[in-house]
């Protein structure tokens, strides 16, 4: 496949504030470098964003009603500014006051070929090509209308099946019911309520009683140590008997100690690899908080939509650079020197 030259993500990113919104910066190759992917995005209106790999970006197209494999129907899709590739992994709310703010959904996704040569059917305006996804299969033409004014600029395309053994005639809006996530299974609605319960969440969060770390129950005064190793769970046939014993949730992830000194942090595994790089997002939060020094004990995860951890969805995120859907439990605070009062509760 001949990959299209000139793709740029400066328009991508002047649109956007990456401190407030969850949305990636960067791109990143896949391993094919021909996926595509199809966002089911609910912003001012109700769209599908079309998105196909080309020269190390997303080439997108905001598809005004639900794809179809009905070659009679032709869809309007007006091409938008160029995404990185590892915007096909998101999915999550773009908060209020940002650019596209609403909820997203991975609606489909998988790879594409083109039929032709790739750069000159998409500077003439007729790119043909064929897709093998989880809902769309088979051939497709993104053809550009002419313009109706200046203001039009070649945005204003068509999405088209072609007739082929993956075509259904007369189907129409049929896969609008096909209306969940090809990821999480969650809809649109499903999705907007688990980023709400996840800012509420935050919100409380901000609202705990302020003490000194110094008044805490049995803290000592001690010099910032190398990063220990962490206490490990022991298996056994049996529960312990007695009183004074509690469960807890087993997380199914990587348990990894951080080390904070003078704003500057390191995630170090169980194992004592140093995976901060692997775990940014992590570390640019730990970064964030009022401690100068501080070594934390947790758990490096990634959440299922029922709440669940999955050490699977955790190794594939790290192999597609999906950092963005990791989640860190924090068990204990094992060492504290901080620059303002906070709390601090394991």
């Amino acid at each position: 496949m001949k990959p299209l030259k000139g793709g740029r993500l400066e328009p991508y990113r002047a649109k956007r504030d990456f401190e407030v919104t969850p949305e990636p910066t960067e791109s990143r190759a896949t391993a094919e470098g021909n996926s595509f992917v199809i966002q089911n995005h609910a912003a001012t209106r109700l769209h599908w964003d079309f998105r196909l790999e080309m020269g190390g970006v997303h080439r997108s197209w905001a598809v005004t009603k639900v794809p179809t494999l009905d070659p009679s129907v032709k869809r309007l899709a007006v091409h938008t500014e160029d995404h990185p590739t590892s915007y096909g992994d998101f999915e999550g709310t773009i908060p209020a006051g940002q650019y596209g703010a609403g909820t997203v959904i991975i609606w489909d996704r998988g790879t594409w070929a083109p039929m032709g040569d790739v750069e000159a059917g998409y500077h003439k305006g007729s790119l043909k090509f064929r897709l093998v996804g989880k809902k769309l299969k088979g051939g497709f033409a993104l053809v550009r209308l002419r313009d109706k004014s200046p203001k039009d600029r070649g945005k204003n395309w068509l999405l088209i099946k072609e007739k082929d053994e993956y075509a259904q005639p007369g189907s129409g809006d049929a896969l609008a019911e096909q209306n969940k996530s090809v990821v999480s299974g969650l809809n649109i609605e499903e999705m907007a309520a688990h980023g709400a319960i996840a800012h509420s969440e935050g919100a409380s969060r901000k609202k705990l009683k302020k003490v000194k770390p110094a008044d805490l129950p049995k803290a000592k005064e001690a010099a910032l140590g190398d990063v220990p190793e962490p206490q490990l769970a022991s298996l056994a046939n049996h529960p312990p008997h007695g009183e004074g014993w509690l469960h807890e949730i087993k997380y199914d992830g990587y348990r990894t100690l951080a080390r904070i000194e003078d704003g500057a942090v390191r995630m170090i595994t169980r194992n004592g690899h140093d995976w901060t790089d692997r775990y940014k997002p992590i570390a640019k939060a730990l970064a964030s908080l009022p401690a100068k020094n501080a070594i934390v004990d947790g758990e490096v995860c990634v959440q299922l939509p029922n709440g669940a951890t999955s050490f699977a969805a955790l190794q594939d995120a790290l192999a597609t650079s999906a950092s963005s859907k990791l989640v860190y439990f924090v068990f204990d605070l094992l060492w504290s020197a901080l620059s303002k009062v906070v709390r601090v509760q394991s």
